[in-house]
């Protein structure tokens, strides 16, 4: 017997665009870093015509250089909880983070920056009331 498929949902089509726009990379650098590329060479502008100048506004980039993930590691005895961070490199604020549960069975109840923005932290609830719990925690920072 023939089974009609669904249509996907409109929150579905909406995420998967979120998701294309964000994987590009170039959506927001492609409009901030040539102009301030072009600010702080000003006096190299000196003798282009409109042309040459917006054709450097106008040129990709990526924000790979701007983006870097920091790790910690976490362990929790069996039946424990507890907060635990990773921090950025100096002059970097943390956008975004999660964790990685390796060795034993942990959620978290929270995530969020720190209060200087300077990391990311996860307070974390280990499962099992015998077993310990280990993993990773990551921080996305941007400079």
């Amino acid at each position: 017997m023939f089974r009609r498929i669904p249509h996907p949902s409109p929150a579905l089509v909406v995420a998967l665009l979120a998701l294309f726009v964000a994987l590009s990379g170039t959506a927001v650098a492609a409009g901030i870093v040539p102009r301030a590329r072009l600010a702080d060479n000003s006096s190299k502008l000196q003798g282009k015509n409109a042309a040459q100048v917006a054709a450097l506004a106008a040129a990709p980039s990526s924000l790979a250089g701007y983006i870097t993930v920091k790790s910690a590691s976490w362990t929790l005895a069996g039946g424990a909880q507890g907060d635990f961070s990773a921090a950025c490199d100096a002059g970097q604020k943390a956008v975004g983070g999660g964790y990685e549960n390796a060795q034993g069975a942990a959620f978290n109840l929270d995530m969020r920056s720190t209060p200087d923005g300077a990391g990311w932290k996860i307070y974390l609830v280990n499962l099992s009331d015998t077993d310990g719990a280990a993993g990773s925690l990551y921080a996305v920072c941007l400079r």
